[in-house]
């Protein structure tokens, strides 16, 4: 869950690999470091906490001049967040420099192994590992030594190498973690993340597991596992770059919760058209052909965390539009419980960043028995997307907030209409139903901009209950989901605890933890549990507890059994968790805030969870 960023040219090395680290600071954000070479010495600068430091760092102590090195954002693994820790690494004679991103599982024995040859080690990364494994087994050049060492190294793995013999080169490879060159005009990059690299370049090269690449200024050479040189496959991304900006907003996640009308709408319009009788019509070219969902008897969806969550809801809108049982599990679960996985099992994969780690090793599962696999992501040319078999983007540009708002209301666009469609192409839906709810799919982004309006009320609401220290979530049917994802929103930027609970299950347990002291958020609004839910409140209330409902607009019954209550407008009710999310994102932010927490990068978080 690091990033990596080098480069090699003719420029000021040091300020462009500063640039492309504050870009991918939302990978990681424990420690951070830089090695460059000039005149033949190698340098380094390593900072503990966020990237702040470092640049404080190398103004305290300057770097000479330079127009190669290495740089890495960490988030905390192996070692505590100690600067020994933070990369990156350097054997004793400061000859080779190397930063790494994922696990190295055998770490354990090669560290026992050299430390009885006599190595010292000065980190307690599993990284550092690479250092004498590099020494004890050099042969003619770095990438020449990578080669015989790959398979000596168990895990994952994204690698960058420097060393001031071959001072004019950068050396790299992976292995189901992500790395990318970008190709410039005599100048070239190595990045964990393709928007580290749209301001130099939107020339890329997506290495494969095992490629070994040689990089300089004016020319990249990469072999494959077995030593064979590669043809470069240079795609071009087409990517509009913005610069990353809060513009007037205090922080990401608010800024983004914002985005929100304008993700979905763009995530709409990127997967829907008009035809010429007015009608929105998916397109078939994002999606797949009739042939690809032939003889499907069942679906799996499989995500981690916040994609999870859309994932349950989905389940309900696949079974709803397509009869087809859909089982819905977590990604670190999914290889260890033995799913039954054939030709005729759909399994859909869901990541925002596309390099979740679990659910990558889901779908290679998938792949292996055969079945039809589906990503739905973010991030064009990710891990993800290059192993399935179909891919489908949300496209609601980058989202730096760890915890994620606007990619999870894009999420449920592209399932819904994943849903629907599958439904119509195997005649569960009718022509006219298609029409209908895409046509009321297209209103959700200005039914989320009125959901934005109840903004200050909810500002005020999180003034009211900023040092509650639990809280509970309730929910049934497609808006439990929404309870989890609300109660985790907090949970990711506040560190208050909060549950998430089906409404109906509370009889069976929870409701012992209820009383004054807990504010039960409930999602109570007009669709075919109503009445069961008011039932619920109503038991609550008998505790003593504080009620805050999210309601369909108008709903005046609900005033009566609540303590507070905020509208979201009238909608489908299958459609309602796009809009029931957005109080509980922003009532978490507004907490986290008030709290002076820092809301982009939680403790202990990183956006990618490139490991398992």
């Amino acid at each position: 869950m690091c990033g990596i960023f080098g480069y090699v040219g003719n420029k000021n090395a040091v300020d462009i690999i500063l640039n492309g680290l504050t870009n991918l600071e939302y990978r990681g954000y424990d420690s951070a470091g830089i090695a460059t070479i000039s005149d033949g010495s190698l340098q380094i600068r390593k900072s503990i906490g966020k990237l702040n430091n470092l640049y404080k760092n190398i103004k305290k102590y300057p770097l000479s001049y330079t127009n190669i090195g290495i740089g890495h954002t960490r988030w905390a693994t192996h070692g505590k967040p100690y600067k020994k820790n933070a990369h990156p690494h350097v054997d004793s004679k400061k000859n080779i420099a190397i930063v790494h991103n994922g696990i190295i599982e055998n770490n354990v024995e090669l560290r026992k192994e050299f430390a009885e040859k006599g190595y010292h080690f000065v980190s307690e990364t599993d990284s550092e590992v690479i250092i004498p494994l590099i020494k004890e087994n050099y042969r003619d050049g770095i990438a020449n030594t990578l080669e015989y060492i790959l398979p000596l190294i168990k895990g994952s793995y994204a690698i960058g190498i420097i060393c001031r013999f071959e001072d004019s080169k950068i050396v790299c490879t992976k292995k189901d973690i992500p790395l990318i060159i970008g190709i410039g005009e005599n100048e070239n990059f190595i990045s964990s993340d393709i928007y580290a690299l749209l301001m130099y370049t939107r020339n890329l090269i997506f290495l494969e597991d095992g490629d070994i690449a040689e990089i300089s200024k004016n020319k990249i050479l990469i072999k494959d596992s077995n030593g064979i040189e590669k043809k470069l496959n240079i795609k071009n991304i087409k990517w509009k770059f913005n610069k990353i900006s809060k513009t007037n907003y205090k922080h990401f996640m608010i800024k983004e919760i914002f985005e929100q009308p304008f993700s979905v709408l763009n995530t709409i319009t990127n997967i829907t058209y008009k035809n010429t009788k007015n009608e929105i019509c998916i397109k078939e070219k994002i999606f797949f052909n009739q042939e690809f969902i032939k003889n499907i008897k069942n679906i799996y969806v499989v995500a981690c965390g916040t994609s999870y969550y859309a994932g349950l809801i989905s389940k309900f809108w696949f079974e709803h539009f397509t009869n087809i049982p859909t089982i819905v599990d977590i990604a670190s679960e999914f290889r260890y419980r033995e799913p039954i996985l054939n030709n005729k099992t759909l399994v859909i994969v869901i990541s925002q960043s596309g390099e979740t780690a679990d659910t990558i090793a889901a779908l290679k599962l998938a792949n292996d028995k055969n079945c039809k696999t589906v990503a739905i992501c973010n991030v064009v040319g990710s891990s993800i997307s290059i192993y399935a078999k179909h891919t489908i983007y949300t496209c609601c540009g980058i989202e730096i907030g760890v915890a994620s708002t606007k990619a999870f209301t894009s999420q449920l666009v592209v399932l819904f209409t994943f849903a629907l469609n599958y439904a119509y192409k195997i005649d569960t839906v009718k022509y006219s139903t298609l029409v209908t709810f895409l046509k009321e799919l297209s209103e959700i982004p200005l039914k989320i901009k009125q959901c934005l309006k109840n903004n200050n009320f909810i500002k005020k609401l999180a003034k009211k209950f900023l040092y509650y220290k639990n809280f509970l979530f309730l929910g049934r049917y497609l808006n439990y989901p929404v309870a989890l994802e609300g109660a985790l929103k907090l949970k990711e930027v506040s560190y208050i605890h909060a549950e998430g609970c089906a409404t109906g299950e509370i009889k069976h347990g929870t409701i012992a933890l209820i009383d004054k002291n807990v504010p039960v958020i409930v999602i109570a609004i007009k669709d075919k549990v109503y009445k069961k839910t008011i039932s619920n409140i109503e038991e609550i209330k008998a505790r003593g507890a504080i009620v805050i409902t999210i309601a369909t607009e108008c709903d005046y019954e609900i005033k009566n059994k609540s303590d507070y209550v905020i509208y979201i407008p009238k909608v489908n009710e299958l459609l309602t968790p796009i809009l029931t999310v957005i109080p509980t994102q922003l009532l978490a932010y507004y907490i986290a805030n008030l709290l002076k927490y820092d809301v982009d990068k939680p403790r202990n978080l990183a956006k990618a969870v490139t490991v398992e």
